[in-house]
């Protein structure tokens, strides 16, 4: 960096000043420099005037430093013009604007300037000029007496007004940028309450919901990966939702990966404290090894009602820009939302499934209570039918009338436990993995196979006889669709075991013909109820 020049701005006896002061302060060393131009020559005041307009209308960030930088080349003739942006914590430089060609060396203070830029009187950066060439500061626009190849009053004057305008564009442009970035996050979290609270059309709806909120994060932050950790039994957190740019096998590693209990990270978290980093890889805070991959990151606490329910990850990958004092907040805000959102989504689909079950047990009754009382009283008719009719083709078409009856009464009881059972996500008992084995046997048979159960088969099987009982009716439907169009299935848990032991028998027969002549033989298996 070059030495500091002579013409360098003067101390502020009101720095720091806030509000109606600093604005005045602002105001007043536009006005004094532009008095010392009005006392020189005023060939170049148009062009500044012209720059001046130029850039307190324009609300691009960089467009505006470009532009200054430009014009303050070409005010005071300068072969390099450069606009500094320091970072935020103001101790390294964030970005370089830079016109002109930077003369070979290291200029001397003469022949170098530097003014500093101030937004609301914090220290913004700085515009440096250097490489005046000999003889020409910007024309005729020298103050008298300037020496060839330094530059001159005036050109300080002139540099001055451009960084006093610079601070008030970046204020301003600031302000409109910070606007759109909050827009942004708000419109990002209404639109996650929106896409939670419709559900997904197809597929687990806890997944649905946790990967929404690792996309939608993922995109406002502007990060390499979004993800969401839920705790586990052994108080680690385990990634179980993710949305990332970076290649499948970085995806693939932190899918499922962990934060360890004794993680100072995870502590800090389930404490509802947010966690920043300027460099994950590098933290020594954190002593996972998914770290490796990122830089900046935010690690977010999902937390409603005095409760952590995990943590939202947003990582950019290393080297990249870090997260600003502005962005912190905003992801602290929306993880904040989306935790109030998942929570909203998870009662909504509790009122909904509830509704549902009630539709399953009103249906459930229905059919129990009005279509098989019917059925029933119907195959009492034909019975009695039967037993009256004289001739011999009447009582056998009677007879298989009421078979048919019968095996439609039982498939109506099959379909009321069916509509009886349990949420998809509640452990199942066997009546419930049966049925899924008979459905599943579907696609194979041609038609769904009928399911019959004699006595309380959920409360007497145990767990280890259940295992085997669901295993032997997916291999008995299997054997079963090799001879048969379709099957039946019993299942008795009512049967006494040759040893003395109460057990329960499976009986699947297959109807109709299928690859082989002949009707298929039944499946027959048993087994104790309990060990």
């Amino acid at each position: 960096m070059p030495h500091s020049p002579p013409f360098s701005e003067p101390a502020d006896p009101h720095e720091g000043a806030g509000g109606e002061g600093s604005a005045a302060v602002l105001a007043e060393r536009t006005a004094q420099s532009l008095r010392h131009l009005a006392g020189g020559p005023l060939t170049r005041l148009p062009q500044l005037l012209e720059a001046m307009v130029a850039i307190g209308s324009d609300l691009d960030v960089h467009r505006v430093l470009h532009r200054i930088a430009e014009t303050a080349a070409s005010l005071t003739g300068a072969r390099y013009a450069a606009v500094e942006v320091l970072d935020e914590d103001g101790d390294g430089l964030r970005d370089l604007i830079t016109h002109g060609t930077r003369p070979e060396g290291r200029p001397t203070a003469p022949f170098a300037l530097r003014v500093p830029i101030k937004v609301r009187g914090e220290l913004f950066g700085s515009l440096f000029l250097a490489g005046q060439p000999d003889g020409a500061t910007a024309g005729q626009g020298s103050a008298p007496g300037a020496e060839s190849g330094r530059f001159s009053e005036v050109d300080l004057h002139l540099v001055r007004v451009l960084a006093t305008e610079a601070g008030i564009a970046m204020g301003n442009a600031r302000m409109h940028a910070a606007a759109r970035q909050r827009r942004r996050w708000i419109d990002g979290a209404a639109s996650v309450t929106t896409a939670l609270l419709a559900g997904p059309e197809t597929g687990s709806t806890t997944e649905h919901a946790l990967t929404v909120v690792a996309e939608k994060g993922r995109e406002l932050a502007e990060a390499a990966t979004g993800a969401v950790l839920l705790p586990q039994s052994d108080g680690a957190m385990e990634v179980v939702a993710i949305s990332t740019v970076l290649p499948e096998s970085v995806r693939a590693e932190t899918y499922g990966g962990t934060i360890p209990p004794e993680s100072p990270v995870l502590h800090q978290i389930l404490a509802g404290l947010a966690v920043f980093s300027d460099d994950f890889a590098g933290d020594p805070r954190s002593i996972s090894p998914l770290s490796r991959h990122y830089g900046p990151t935010m690690l977010l606490p999902l937390h409603s009602g005095g409760r952590v329910l995990g943590a939202l990850a947003l990582c950019r990958a290393s080297g990249d820009t870090r997260f600003t004092q502005v962005e912190r907040t905003l992801g602290t805000q929306f993880a904040s939302q989306a935790a109030l959102a998942l929570v909203l989504a998870d009662r909504h689909r509790d009122r909904e499934r509830l509704a549902v079950y009630e539709d399953r047990d009103r249906i459930a009754r229905d059919l129990h209570d009005l279509v098989i009382q019917r059925l029933f009283a119907t195959g009492m008719l034909l019975e009695s039918a039967q037993r009256t009719a004289v001739l011999p083709e009447v009582k056998g078409d009677v007879g298989r009338a009421v078979d048919e009856l019968d095996a439609t009464i039982q498939e109506i009881r099959t379909a009321i436990i069916a509509l009886q059972q349990g949420p998809p996500e509640a452990p199942a008992g066997p009546r419930t993995r049966i049925l899924r084995e008979a459905g599943a046997a579907t696609a194979v048979l041609g038609t769904r196979p009928s399911v019959h159960f004699v006595g309380p088969v959920d409360a007497r099987v145990g767990a280890e006889c259940a295992r085997a009982l669901v295993a032997a009716v997916g291999r008995a439907l299997a054997e079963v669709a090799r001879t048969a169009a379709s099957a039946q299935v019993v299942v008795d848990a009512t049967v006494t075991l040759a040893d003395g032991r109460e057990g329960v028998r499976l009986t699947v027969t297959g109807e109709g013909e299928g690859e082989d002549d002949g009707p298929a033989a039944p499946v027959v298996w048993e087994g104790p109820l309990q060990p």
